[in-house]
């Protein structure tokens, strides 16, 4: 899939109190990452929320959030401006759409019964029909597709949605045929006061340069005798003596 020079996207995650939106559950973290002409920017918007109920046990365990960890937090009411600010206009990236999608739609209809959906007002790709489009039949979730394409991810012990929103820019960048690469000198939002760009993940952080092999002069010599043969045997046009 190509991306337009001009095109700014985010990579979204949440996390939520339960799996089924349908069945009153709610979204506890929003977390989001920019990216412009396929750069990580630094930009950030990363918020709890206080769900207005209890976290499910078996939520908790994926994502150790606590309702002690929620309860001082804002509601969805109180940051929705900001985030859907965060969003406008830019197309989503999102693994597994369907479901954030859909506790994003589920938060905005309480609030407006009107409202449809977000992908009305936001393109969205979703990276895991992506990653099954591209290894069919292999394990596509985040995990795998981190050791697929060399993305570290020790960190995440825990599911948490700005880290893994951090982690699939890295592996949406990679899967799509670019490099990922942080543009300094930008600025971060969120509603944890995050520090910005050193806070975005860097696939070639804390690794160690390559080692570089030079030629011996005895495979220099051999590599000269080898462009003579061959430009003796094309008449003397040998391109890479030129």
């Amino acid at each position: 899939m190509s991306v337009t020079t001009s095109q700014r996207q985010i990579v979204l995650d949440t996390e939520t109190t339960g799996l089924e939106a349908s069945q009153g559950h709610r979204i506890i973290e929003i977390g989001c990452v920019e990216v412009v002409n396929r750069k990580l920017t630094g930009n950030h918007y990363h918020q709890y929320i206080n769900p207005e109920r209890e976290v499910d046990a078996g939520a908790m365990e994926v994502h150790g959030i606590t309702n002690e960890m929620l309860a001082d937090k804002p509601v969805f009411a109180q940051i929705r401006d900001d985030f859907m600010a965060f969003i406008a206009g830019a197309e989503l990236v999102i693994h597994n759409a369907p479901f954030d999608v859909g506790f994003i739609d589920t938060e905005l209809r309480r609030l407006n019964p009107a409202h449809e959906t977000i992908a009305l007002t936001n393109s969205i790709v979703d990276s895991l029909v992506l990653a099954r489009g591209k290894h069919p039949g292999q394990k596509n979730n985040l995990d795998a597709l981190c050791k697929r394409y060399g993305v570290d991810n020790s960190q995440r012990e825990l599911h948490g949605a700005l880290l893994d929103a951090e982690i699939l820019a890295d592996v949406y960048l990679l899967m799509t045929g670019g490099q990922t690469l942080l543009s300094l000198g930008s600025s971060s939002k969120g509603g944890d006061g995050g520090s910005g760009v050193e806070d975005i993940r860097r696939l070639d952080a804390g690794r160690p340069s390559l080692s570089v092999i030079h030629a011996s002069d005895e495979e220099l010599a051999r590599h000269r005798e080898k462009l003579e043969q061959i430009a003796s045997a094309s008449g003397g046009h040998c391109l890479w003596q030129e």
